[in-house]
């Protein structure tokens, strides 16, 4: 039995800029056991996003091996990569992207729903999400009615409505302000850990990575194991 849920090898990418080269990842290798909270800090522009999306199969390295959630990634078809993404993964943005003409209960329900769902297993999965995540009272309101922090809230809930076993969250609270920002860090490890799901979460914030169990650096494309 496989005990871990990130599994990379020797991942490379870079980029082609006029006639130079830029290295944002070079050589990375790094296990991550299940179930276990992974803060990934590092400087803007770095890679951090680069790496993530590279985890959840929205971008490819040029060479490497990558498994995550017992799957190598690193060479399947988008067809492939969609439902992979849609079954293992859960997206929670800097940005909440919720749907403005959905209320908070139907924004959550929606991945479900298209994931395969039933309607009354999306609605009943969906609430109980917005209870744990301290929204019982706020599910029938519309994005616009819902405050930042609520409505990252509601994006946290909507990224474990199909069950993941990894969660990606890229500067989860970069557009909060700080009450709001350590409120909703809490409630994303603190659901992870209820839901039973592995996360990783980019941030530049050191108090929301210091609630991870593990600390990793990236920093000129190398990514090294920090003390907590």
């Amino acid at each position: 039995m496989n005990d871990d849920i990130i599994k990379v090898e020797n991942l490379n990418k870079h980029y082609k800029s006029g006639t130079e080269t830029l290295v944002i990842l070079n050589g990375l290798n790094f296990i991550v056991p299940k179930g276990a909270t992974v803060a990934v800090r590092g400087q803007s522009g770095c890679g951090k996003s680069t790496l993530l999306n590279i985890l959840g199969g929205l971008d490819k390295s040029d060479s490497g091996f990558v498994n995550v959630a017992g799957l190598n990634i690193s060479n399947l078809p988008e067809k492939d990569l969609t439902e992979y993404r849609r079954k293992k993964i859960g997206f929670v943005f800097q940005f909440h992207y919720l749907l403005r003409d959905f209320t908070a209960l139907e924004n959550v329900m929606l991945p479900g729903f298209i994931g395969g769902m039933k309607k009354k297993a999306a609605l009943e999965k969906a609430e109980k999400l917005l209870v744990d995540l301290g929204l019982s009272g706020r599910s029938h309101h519309y994005p616009s009615q819902l405050s930042g922090g609520e409505r990252q809230r509601v994006a946290v809930a909507r990224s474990m409505i199909n069950d993941p076993e990894l969660i990606l969250a890229d500067e989860p609270t970069g557009n909060l302000d700080p009450h709001s920002s350590m409120a909703v860090a809490e409630l994303l490890y603190q659901a992870a850990e209820t839901w039973k799901t592995s996360l990783v979460v980019v941030t530049h914030d050191e108090k929301v990575a210091g609630q991870a169990q593990l600390h990793f650096e990236l920093s000129e494309g190398v990514l090294k194991e920090a003390g907590a």
